[in-house]
């Protein structure tokens, strides 16, 4: 009966949320910091580290090193992964990120700096349009931070920090550094929801097992904002028992080029529960996730869920992920998939090269042959993967994974690529080439994943 209503809560309150990945959650804290009384380093999105080793009386140093490969059936033949933020290049090594940067506190002021080279730098904010509302080139001004901000924490409560810059969302669960992650490329519900916010936010500690947190932000997974208003949000985080974490997100905003009456929700709710806990037996830990996620735009043109003012354009998405820990938690397998629904497909990652649909900053041009995202457009996916880490100790993890999706339309990068018949871009498109899009891709990846 408890597990039911910690499920109905986890989908149905408004505003629960997740905290930043940078905390480490210790026994040995002080009782009074949030969620300081347990061990979380289990859960999906968390850090997993126990000790920070990079620490000193002013600034708490961070290091991330996550470099990949991946081998699709496809081989497609320009290299190029379709639908993806964790990925960029097929049958090719890369450096994925490479971070470094830290915390700096110094009695109740605060700040976080991580500077982030690497194919996420472009990959991530390679769907954010509002870099072309103005001249300034923002996308490579803001491109190689991943966190900056800073703020002062008062002393009410177990806490209240106000914080302004750049940061983390953790819409969808997964966070934007994968080693803190159960799988390495995640469901669609999570790399389709925004990894960063640019403005404020609010942290309050009413307790050491509640975080609420508000928004003030330019918009969704955006550098700049798309029209006059700014967005709003709330995160609120409840763990009852050290074994439960239960969280929900919730966005409204105005995210259109053009249509600044066009408003946009969104609702991310999970749950994680560790329902196995043997240190010492042939299986350390058990613990699953599930995320569900809904939204709408409405107004412009669009009708949102019913369609009475226009096509219908909306998103249901959802996921559910297994982990278990074996070796003292040196070993951990992970099963899970997801699936997505999206008319009007505001939220699917586009297609690049000749399939995309975005104009290019220094052209003004898509590709000739656009993927189509048009009010109604019909878009269903869903995935699964399984992954296996072995995990030395708490700063590196060696990842193999095998992930499948699949789409309702030609979506993911074919044998033909979408650049070139050879697949450069330097390459003329002769008259007839299309881009090869089909509806399914089966990938391997093995990664290579730091944190200090």
């Amino acid at each position: 009966m408890k597990l039911l209503v910690l499920v109905f809560i986890s989908m149905s309150s408004f505003c629960f949320g997740q905290t930043d990945s940078t905390k480490i959650t210790s026994t040995e804290q002080v009782a009074s910091e949030p969620f300081a009384w347990g061990d979380f380093t289990w859960l999906n999105g968390n850090d997993r580290r126990h000790t920070q080793l990079l620490d000193s009386k002013y600034f708490t140093g961070r290091f991330l090193l996550d470099m990949n490969y991946t081998a699709s059936n496809q081989h497609p033949i320009d290299q190029t992964v379709v639908g993806s933020t964790a990925l960029a290049r097929d049958n090719t090594f890369e450096v994925s990120v490479a971070a470094i940067g830290g915390d700096f506190h110094y009695e109740n002021v605060r700040a976080s700096l991580l500077l982030q080279l690497g194919t996420r730098a472009t990959v991530v904010p390679r769907n954010d349009l509002s870099v072309l509302h103005g001249q300034y080139d923002l996308a490579n001004a803001y491109r190689y931070f991943s966190e900056a901000n800073a703020g002062y924490h008062f002393d009410v409560w177990h806490g209240i920090n106000v914080d302004a810059g750049l940061f983390m969302s953790y819409v969808g669960l997964f966070s934007y550094y994968n080693a803190e992650n159960w799988a390495y490329q995640p469901s669609f519900t999570s790399d389709n929801t925004p990894w960063f916010f640019n403005g404020i936010r609010v942290q309050i500690f009413p307790t050491d097992r509640l975080k609420l947190e508000l928004w003030l932000i330019n918009g969704w997974q955006s550098y700049a904002k798309f029209n006059s208003g700014p967005s709003v949000g709330c995160q609120v985080l409840w763990r009852p028992v050290e074994p439960v974490s239960v969280l929900s997100n919730n966005y409204y905003g105005t995210d259109t080029q053009d249509h600044p009456d066009r408003i946009r929700f969104h609702t991310d709710n999970s749950l994680q529960i560790r329902y196995l806990n043997n240190p010492g037996g042939s299986i350390n830990r058990a613990a699953f996730s599930i995320t569900q996620d809904a939204g709408f735009e409405s107004g412009g043109g669009v009708g949102g869920f019913s369609g009475n003012n226009g096509p219908r354009q909306y998103f249901l998405s959802g996921m559910i992920y297994n982990r278990i820990w074996f070796a003292n938690d040196h070993i951990g397998w992970t099963v899970g998939g997801g699936y997505i629904n999206n008319p009007g497909r505001y939220l699917v990652l586009y297609p690049t090269g000749d399939a995309n649909p975005i104009p290019a900053i220094n052209s003004g041009q898509t590709g000739s042959h656009p993927f189509s995202a048009n009010p109604g457009d019909q878009f269903h996916g869903w995935d699964c993967s399984t992954s296996l880490d072995w995990m030395p100790d708490d700063f590196l993890t060696f990842r193999i994974e095998l992930v499948h999706r699949e789409s309702d339309v030609p979506y993911f990068a074919g044998p033909g690529g979408v650049t070139s018949p050879d697949g450069y871009s330097t390459t003329a498109l002769p008259p007839g080439w299309t881009p090869d899009l089909v509806k399914s891709e089966t990938r391997f990846i093995g990664a290579l994943l730091v944190r200090f």
